[in-house]
Parts: C-alpha cells; sequence; structure tokens
C-alpha cells in the first residue's frame, strides 16, 4: 500500500526522525523535518545526587517515568562505581514505572515492576497506587523531568506519600526558527499531516498566542498524528479534534496508520 503517494508530512521529533522519515519514503511520501523537542539536557550533578540519595536512602516505592530518566540514572551510578547497588535497590524496591520505553529497560536488567500504567499514563499508574492510612508516612521516590513534576508530586502527596524528586535531565527550548517554520507551514496548510512522538512537542508549538489558529488548521485540513495516548490525548487538550494514533504505540504501526487513512479517503 503506498497511500502517502503525493502527501506531505511534517516531522515535529528530533530522536527517531530518521527513521520516520524512510517509513514515510516506503509508503511514496515525502517528509520535512522539524525537531522541535528541544534539546535533551543532562543534569549531571543533580543525577549523581539523586543515584546516592536512591542508594543510600529508605523509600517505600521507587517510580520511574521514562527510560532515558532510568538510563540516566544507570549511567550516573556507572560514573559513580555504585552501579551493583543501585540495580540491587531497585531489585529489592516496590517498583512502579510508565512508558514502553521503561518497561524495556527493566527488562534488560531483569527487574520486575509491581505497579504498571495500563494505558502509558501517569494519571493511570497513580490512580493503581495505594493511598497512604493516617498517620503512616511513606516515601517515593520519582523520577521525572522538567514536564508535569509538580502537578505529579502533588498528586502523589495528596495521596499521603512524601516524594523525593529526580529531575535527571530536562528540554531546553526548542528552536525558535524551527518552530516558527513548522508553525507557518501548518497556518499555509501546506503539508497534509504533522507526526508528534511526544506532548513536549505538542506543548512547544501549542504555547503561544496562536493555539486557536494552529488548532483551526489541524482541524481544517492537516492531520495530526500520534504516536501513542500520551500525545494523543495532549493533541486533543490543545484543540484538536481528529488526531491519528495506532492501536499500538510503535512508529511502524503509526506509519501504517497513516498510509491507509489517506488510501482510505
Amino acid at each position: 500500500m503506498k497511500g502517502l503517494s503525493g502527501k506531505k508530512v511534517a516531522i515535529a521529533a528530533a530522536r527517531q526522525a530518521n527513521a520516520i522519515d524512510i517509513l514515510i519514503k516506503k509508503h511514496d511520501g515525502e517528509a520535512f523535518h522539524f525537531p522541535i523537542q528541544g534539546e535533551y539536557q543532562l543534569n549531571e550533578l543533580v543525577c549523581k545526587q539523586d543515584v546516592k540519595e536512591l542508594v543510600d536512602k529508605s523509600f517505600d516505592m521507587v517510580i520511574l517515568t521514562t527510560g532515558i530518566g532510568a538510563d540516566t540514572l544507570e549511567q550516573s551510578a556507572q560514573k559513580l562505581n555504585i552501579h551493583a547497588q543501585f540495580i540491587e535497590k531497585l531489585r529489592m524496591s516496590t517498583l512502579a514505572i510508565r512508558g514502553s520505553k521503561t518497561c524495556k529497560w527493566m527488562k534488560k536488567h531483569a527487574l520486575t515492576p509491581h505497579y504498571v500504567s495500563e494505558d502509558g499514563t501517569m494519571n493511570n499508574l497513580i490512580k493503581s497506587l495505594p493511598a497512604v492510612a493516617n498517620e503512616t508516612e511513606k516515601r517515593i521516590y520519582l523520577q521525572t523531568y522538567n514536564e508535569d513534576d509538580v502537578e505529579l508530586k502533588s498528586s502523589l502527596k495528596q495521596l499521603g506519600y512524601e516524594v523525593y524528586l529526580s529531575k535527571p535531565y530536562s528540554y531546553k527550548e526548542p528552536d525558535s526558527q524551527l518552530l516558527a517554520a513548522l508553525k507557518e507551514t501548518i497556518l499555509k496548510q501546506t503539508v497534509h499531516a504533522v507526526i508528534f512522538t511526544s506532548k513536549t512537542q505538542v506543548r512547544n508549538l501549542f504555547s503561544s498566542s496562536d493555539r486557536d489558529e494552529l488548532a483551526a488548521a489541524f482541524n481544517d485540513h492537516v492531520l495530526a498524528v500520534a504516536v501513542g495516548k500520551v500525545t494523543a490525548a495532549e493533541l486533543e487538550n490543545s484543540g484538536i479534534e481528529n488526531v491519528l494514533q495506532p492501536m499500538e504505540p510503535k512508529m511502524g504501526a503509526m506509519i501504517v496508520e497513516l498510509s491507509k487513512q489517506f488510501a482510505d479517503h
């Protein structure tokens, strides 16, 4: 099926953008790159301190929210020569995780989580956690990054947990020229679809006063495509009425679904 023949597709991702490009071309589409994720930034000193805190202190639960975060903490443990202690501490801990990449990281180390988000969202994961009885103190080690961290910490505190917030990495603001170029492309409707692989990309795009115009352009002619449920929810929260997402949150499945969508219409 070559459903993308004659179709122009913008890619908002940075990581895996080349792989997505190849998949689009296999379906006869034309890809345009607008990496608006923002540059990954390791908080090395913070990360090392977070690893020491995890290894040295007592926690009733450890929550890992991203594969990048887990991997970044692991690299710091290696640099500190406490990798074995780090993995063993996780093995002995009550683990709660979100995301397919985090699951892959866990499997690589033969770690078994006690709680897993069924749909890949933090809301689902937090709903599965038990509330803490009154006058009982329980500590959670929460790995996240510079997005929704305050909200997540607040949600856990409402359940009665004391939270140690670990932010081993963050994302810088995206390149302003790239962001402006993608906005112009969408507003002028010179592409048929835009692919998003994270809610960070969506938030970066809709962070300014022209968010209503952007949503209108998507609702009029430009198809918004999300790799998974978290990204799709962010697009819908931004006012987009029709968001295409695959049944499985995978790049290949996403492009097949996109190709089928255009072939059918």
